[in-house]
């Protein structure tokens, strides 16, 4: 029977509250001091590796077989009554709270999970993890748990396969997958950081690390009786984590090489902790001891309970809230581990025909009720028509007359290809937004579109800094290399060039000054200085310039006006009452934003534009469509009929066909001069 060591019920709390309160997001004096606490999920992986190895080897060694059977029942009755009762609780809230786009990502995220595989449902979304949207996706959380169960899968077998065929070789067999996946990991994350984050194979060297602990530890035991020794690099291994989880935060690549930081401090608490050292006896803690009893409930309880308080903005800015979400989170976990936990993980309790009779019921249930979800376009009639058309993104991508996707990076997409009449659309997912309903019109008048947008605009030059600031991971080094090389093969092409020009120019600081907290880009003057680039200003002329060449026409985008919050969200929240009154347009209560706060806003972007000087080029105001039309000094977010935004700054499919309306008329107008 493996000891019970105590101390690593305690760091799973460390690693459990840093999630937590990484999630609750919550600032102090305007600092977050919880924004490095997504490692705890790292911290996870090496404490599930380590035991889970513990106890096979055990097991194999004590009698020399190991039961497949009994080690997947074990982890069916820890996992699975648990995940059920918590999904199935969460059905009532999501029909109340999402919208339907919303409700039906919940239902597929679910059905993932149930298949452990919601990991790889995230990754092919695309769904940046620490991402405003991701905190709105209350199952997001799942994908640590699908990496662990796709390891608890396969690596009992290879594990046992290879004792019994390589035993002399097997330590280092594990070693050299460690490195394989190290390494890979931190180059992935390099080059495409979603994939590496959610990705199993980018994991397995955190959860091999553990297994390395365990393996040793059974065939060599833990030799350290040296006091001091033990009690400095425990502590060591405590500031590691304290400080990873302080001074971490969402622009580090995770996982990677800085991951070790985090992992060798959960190596050496759990290789060096022994009785009466200081940080065993801490973790050790009744307190410590209780909530990580408890982490596993604590888990899958957070995640969804604050995503559902976010969506409906009860947690919005108000840290006394958060901290009765909070409350009420541990609640429901004492309540799930001592109900639901501790009595499905007791065989004297729960018989296994029980088990598979509540398993069998309640997924049968589950998988039904989120398939109808999903079939029923996610119930469209529980919310007012306004806010659920709206659900069907813009910026979907673009399908040719072969049905092989066109993606929105850097995959330039050509339809209705004619050798004349050549139209390119240039910019960030603003562009992208306005493409497909811009794509249809161009081509009813027999125009080639091709659209060239990827997710972010970036530094227009071509030794691109790949800058570490979040908004610029997205942005491809060639790309504006890359648009000028297709459009140079003709001459007399009509390019649209837009973006959302405030961000990349100003930044998020005035934004968030206004509008709460958002990403603070670079002081791209220090780096001019410091590595030879071209500011942002700078480029964006150089590029617009050499657009020109050849008798090319430019029709410049202006920015679209951001508005800092969901639309969406403010109307499902509104009284019903007053709803019905915007929807009958009796009164003036439009939603709407200050036009002055525009103007001050996209400043620098105007002066820009403005400053550059050419015959062919066209200008296109999105903003004359919103702002100081039908109220003074206003700009609106919807009328009676439509909402014109479908998040906080990318426009609806209404207001995308409004623009492209206004873009229409400047190429009509091109088309008639030559």
């Amino acid at each position: 029977m493996k000891e019970y060591r105590p101390e690593i019920d305690g760091l799973r709390t460390i690693a459990v509250f840093s999630v937590i309160l990484y999630h609750a997001q919550i600032n102090i004096l305007g600092h977050d001091f919880f924004k490095g606490g997504f490692i705890g999920v790292d911290i996870f992986f090496v404490i599930s590796g380590y035991l889970i190895t513990s106890l096979i080897l055990k097991e194999f060694i004590n009698t020399g077989n190991f039961s497949f059977i009994g080690f997947y029942q074990r982890r069916v009755r820890r996992i699975l009554p648990a995940l059920f009762f918590v999904i199935l609780l969460s059905l009532p809230l999501a029909w109340f709270i999402l919208l339907p786009t919303s409700f039906i990502s919940f239902a597929k995220s679910i059905l993932y999970s149930l298949g452990f595989s919601s990991n790889f449902y995230f990754l092919y979304s695309g769904l940046e993890y620490s991402s405003q949207a991701s905190l709105l996706k209350p199952f997001l959380h799942t994908w640590s748990l699908s990496v662990e169960e796709q390891f608890y899968i396969f690596f009992p077998i290879i594990l046992i396969i290879s004792i019994k065929l390589f035993k002399k070789y097997t330590f280092y067999l594990l070693v050299l997958i460690i490195f394989l996946s190290l390494f890979y990991a931190d180059y992935s994350s390099q080059q495409n950081p979603i994939f590496s984050f959610y990705f199993t194979l980018t994991r397995v060297w955190e959860l091999l690390i553990g297994s390395i602990l365990a393996y040793v530890e059974v065939h060599h035991s833990r030799k350290s009786s040296n006091t001091l020794i033990n009690q400095t690099v425990t502590a060591l291994g405590l500031f590691l984590i304290l400080h990873s989880i302080i001074f971490y935060n969402d622009q580090a690549n995770n996982p990677s090489f800085y991951t070790l930081i985090p992992i060798m401090g959960t190596c050496f608490i759990i290789w060096f902790s022994h009785k009466k050292e200081i940080v065993t006896l801490i973790l050790s803690s009744k307190i410590f001891v209780g909530f990580g009893l408890i982490s596993y409930s604590l888990y899958l309880w957070h995640f969804p309970i604050f995503a559902f308080a976010r969506s409906t903005e009860f947690i919005q800015g108000d840290i006394i809230k958060k901290l009765f979400v909070g409350i009420l989170v541990i609640i429901l976990s004492i309540i799930t581990y001592f109900f639901i936990e501790k009595p499905f993980r007791n065989k004297k309790i729960t018989s296994i025909k029980f088990l598979l009779n509540s398993i069998i019921i309640s997924l049968v249930f589950i998988v039904a009720f989120n398939s109808i979800i999903i079939l029923n376009n996610g119930f469209e009639n529980r919310h007012p028509r306004m806010i659920t058309e709206i659900n069907i993104s813009p910026w979907n991508l673009l399908r040719d007359s072969n049905k092989n996707l066109c993606h929105d990076n850097l995959d330039f997409c050509t339809f209705n290809d004619v050798k004349k009449n050549k139209i390119f659309l240039i910019g960030d997912s603003h562009m992208s937004s306005i493409m497909n309903d811009l794509k249809d019109k161009t081509q009813k008048e027999n125009f080639s579109f091709t659209t060239m947008t990827q997710k972010c605009l970036g530094i227009p030059e071509f030794n691109f800094v790949n800058d570490s600031d979040k908004i610029l991971k997205f942005c491809q080094s060639n790309y504006y290399e890359k648009a000028l090389k297709k459009i140079s093969i003709n001459s007399n092409n009509i390019i649209i060039f837009g973006g959302r020009f405030p961000l990349y120019l100003s930044g998020n600081e005035f934004l968030k000054k206004k509008l709460g907290p958002g990403i603070k880009l670079k002081e791209w003057h220090k780096l001019k200085h410091e590595l030879g680039v071209l500011t942002p200003e700078q480029g964006y002329r150089k590029f617009i310039k050499d657009l020109l060449q050849k008798d090319n026409f430019v029709i410049l985008i202006y920015p679209i006006p951001e508005i800092g919050f969901d639309p969406l969200e403010k109307l499902k929240n509104l009284d019903k009452k007053i709803f019905q009154e915007i929807i009958n347009n009796n009164t003036g209560e439009f939603l709407t934003t200050n036009y002055e706060f525009y103007k001050e806003r996209a400043k620098k972007s105007f002066d820009l534009l403005d400053s550059i000087k050419h015959k062919n080029i066209l200008r296109v105001y999105p903003h004359k469509l919103f702002c100081n039309t039908i109220i003074v000094n206003k700009c609106l977010i919807h009328d009676s009929k439509n909402l014109f935004y479908a998040d906080s700054h990318h426009p609806s499919i209404k207001s995308s066909e409004l623009i492209n309306d206004l873009i229409m008329k400047k190429i009509r107008l091109i088309k008639n001069i030559y």
